[in-house]
């Protein structure tokens, strides 16, 4: 653990001293995204990495399903700080651990991490100016640290319990049923007849893998998929790492594809008509006299779900080549040798894989407190994206539905560290997104999206509202320019002291 982090007392209050001044919660993209970003920004705050899991990595750690693979190009994915050097955009999830590797270990971060370490709890404490974190390693014994800021990079699903889409008969299938989300160690599926139930970005990414040696994939759906077809290699981008040095054509590259993404976005919900035959196009002349317009036609508008990203065509070369198939159902219930559906139609199967969906979970499932109250998250607004209404010295990652994760995790990263520098040339030691009346903001939908994970979780989530700073924002392009450029002092992100935060906690417990 670091060593005890020197700050500066403030006139107007006492800060006890802090194990580290800035802890980080997740060893993933947006963990080591922020201990980067603090180097480069705030070199004078300690800080240290936690992660509950032996390895870092995050998502692509946990996931180890066929295929596993990026869902978007790695020129958004990867960080704004770290060009990707590999000749592929759309990376497999090796590579992608390759590259996460590569930097806590150039940039000394490695050092700063504790694995096997699962937050349990997470307290503020007014007086003090700082958060109390207990943690429990994978033998059960606890133990707890102190921290001026606590940073959530801990992503947005629960790493425990996916979704249970509840299908009858699962008792009775006498093969073998396969979440993604805990794929067994060498599976053989050589030559096998296998059922994959969903049709989002992990059953698109599994169903052309497998494809390649079981005897035939079927893709079981509910409801169709918009598919965005694109190389899996960039060709401008890699043409221009060969004519200008590596961060220049990086900072290009990514600049064309930020554009790229945003347009789309626009468009399609400016005019989606135009983007179903856009889409609808690329689909037909992939798959020729195989294209099915019941299985490739969804109910909806291009980006009221995520598009899916198919590199190469994969899905639809295995469909070409009668090692994979769709099929627009609905289940009854499983048998002993596969799924028995309500169109009368049976799948025989060896292996089924449940594609269907996750649990979003928010702030990690850790239980947080303020002054002993515990934080009801749904209660809170999102302040700036990445702050909540009231709770001090806190922030957390939620990446864009609409664009690459990192995105936010980058603008999220440089902006706290903004905050941080504020507070050290100001002489404080807390910063509270105050808000007294929240009876005066104009709530939205926080997520105007028609995914299943997403409605599911609707309940739990923070607030969100139709203007700035209340919000969080699917518009990266503005979210920067507002991160970046836009006062730390606002009016309402409050800064003080420990005593100074002692009296603005029981002024809200009063007007509550």
């Amino acid at each position: 653990m670091a060593g005890t982090a020197t700050m500066e007392r403030p006139a107007n209050g006492t800060a006890a001293p802090v194990d580290q001044d800035v802890l980080i919660v997740g060893a993933g993209i947006s963990g080591i995204g922020m201990a980067a970003h603090l180097q480069q920004y705030s070199p004078d705050r300690s800080f240290t990495l936690v992660d509950r899991r032996a390895n870092l990595g995050g998502t692509w750690d946990l996931f180890r399903y066929p295929g596993i693979r990026s869902d978007s190009d790695m020129h958004t994915l990867g960080f704004v700080f770290e060009p990707w050097k590999h000749e592929k955009a759309i990376a497999d999830g090796p590579s992608i651990l390759e590259y996460l590797n590569r930097i806590v270990d150039e940039r000394h971060i490695r050092e700063h991490i504790r694995l096997s370490q699962k937050v349990v709890g997470a307290d503020w404490d007014s007086g003090t100016a700082r958060w109390t974190v207990t943690m429990e390693d994978d033998k059960g014994a606890t133990s707890t640290t102190t921290a001026r800021w606590l940073y959530l990079g801990a992503g947005y699903y629960d790493y425990d319990e996916p979704f249970d889409a509840q299908l009858a008969g699962r008792e009775d299938f006498r093969g073998q049923t396969i979440h993604p989300q805990f794929w067994p160690k060498n599976l053989d599926y050589k030559g096998k007849k296998i059922v994959v139930i969903g049709s989002g970005a992990t059953a698109v990414t599994i169903v052309p893998s497998m494809a390649k040696d079981a005897a035939h994939v079927t893709m079981l759906q509910r409801t169709p998929t918009w598919y965005a077809i694109r190389p899996a290699k960039d060709g401008f981008a890699n043409f221009l790492r060969k004519i200008l040095p590596e961060k220049l054509a990086y900072k290009i590259t990514r600049f064309k594809n930020v554009k790229l993404q945003d347009i789309v976005f626009k468009k399609a919900r400016d005019k989606p008509q135009k983007v179903k035959d856009f889409l609808t196009k690329k689909v037909k002349a992939a798959l020729g006299d195989r294209y099915d317009a019941e299985a490739f036609t969804p109910p909806y508008n291009p980006w009221d779900q995520r598009l899916c990203l198919v590199p190469d065509a994969d899905l639809f070369e295995a469909i070409k080549a009668d090692k994979a198939s769709v099929v627009t159902d609905h289940i009854e219930r499983f048998d002993a040798t596969g799924i028995q559906l309500k169109s009368g139609k049976h799948l025989d199967a060896d292996i089924i894989v449940t594609a269907t969906g996750l649990n979003l979970a928010v702030a990690g499932k850790i239980p947080v407190r303020v002054d002993g109250h515990a934080v009801e998250w749904h209660e809170h607004f999102y302040y700036k994206a990445c702050m909540f209404s009231n709770v001090p010295n806190f922030s957390a990652v939620f990446g864009y539905l609409n664009a690459s994760w990192t995105l936010r995790a980058d603008i999220v990263s440089e902006y706290v560290c903004r905050v941080l520098n504020h507070m050290r040339d100001t002489a404080t030691t807390v910063a509270t997104p105050a808000l007294a009346d929240p009876s005066s903001l104009e709530e939205e939908n926080v997520f105007d999206f028609s995914s299943g994970y997403i409605q599911r979780s609707l309940h739990i989530m923070p607030k969100s509202t139709v203007a700035l700073p209340w919000r969080l924002s699917q518009n990266y392009v503005q979210d920067r320019i507002d991160m970046r450029t836009g006062a730390i002092d606002d009016g309402v992100l409050t800064f003080g002291g420990a005593r100074a935060a002692v009296a603005a906690s029981a002024e809200l417990q009063a007007a509550e």
